[in-house]
């Protein structure tokens, strides 16, 4: 079934993305244009830098290419959070970093970006890991994989239906993945049952030829 459902989130990005994109655009186009999400003050880190890899660079690109039909929407992502919930402190007089962006080196640790398609209820992340996120010698590690899965379905969750907390977080790695390389993790809100939110994600190659992790997941709700 997850299999099926894996196949299924593939294919439906196949079909939106466009077989002949309009003529390719400067990576200065897409900074000028992703600089409109930021914050005032605050650096978006899910922008092109130096670091990213040409197929990354080019992953990215057809996804901004997407957004410009309004059907997809480029995520900004900050090294700090920029929103707080209702009752928690503004200052703690410890400084807070995001986990996957507490590097101050870019393309040592996780480097991505991600879209979210409403309609879809869909988040996928355009990611490249670092040397930093070494298990078996060069290879990604696991838990560096889980990471990028929870957070990429636990924004899809959040930009669905609001704040939600992970329950349980089910994955089967398939294949190992190389650092360096290009990913897609594409993930997606199959079930909403109350408090409940269930979601699927599989990790692809930058081309969609190798299926390299599937997972599910159930987040729930905060009660306030």
């Amino acid at each position: 079934m997850l299999n099926g459902c894996s196949k299924l989130l593939y294919r439906n990005l196949t079909l939106c993305m466009p077989t002949q994109l309009p003529a390719a655009r400067s990576l200065s186009h897409y900074l000028s244009v992703g600089s409109t999400f930021c914050n005032e003050g605050l650096r978006d880190f899910g922008l092109p830098n130096a670091t990213w890899s040409k197929n990354m660079q080019d992953l990215y690109g057809k996804f901004m290419e997407l957004t410009e039909t309004g059907h997809w929407k480029r995520i900004p992502s900050h090294n700090t959070t920029a929103h707080h919930l209702e009752g928690d402190p503004h200052e703690t007089g410890v400084g807070k970093r995001m986990f996957l962006r507490n590097l101050d080196c870019e393309g040592l640790g996780f480097e991505y970006c991600m879209f979210y398609n409403k309609s879809e209820k869909r988040m996928v992340c355009v990611f490249q890991p670092g040397p930093y996120l070494e298990g078996p010698p060069g290879y990604a590690h696991g838990g560096s994989i889980a990471t990028i899965i929870d957070s990429t379905a636990g924004a899809g969750a959040v930009y669905t239906c609001g704040s939600v907390m992970t329950a349980n977080l089910n994955i089967t790695y398939l294949k190992p993945i190389l650092l360096g390389c290009t990913l897609l993790v594409d993930s997606h809100v199959k079930k909403i049952e109350g408090r409940k939110v269930f979601s699927g994600s599989q990790i692809r190659s930058h081309d969609g030829s190798i299926l390299h992790t599937e997972a599910t997941a159930l987040f729930i709700k905060p009660n306030h």
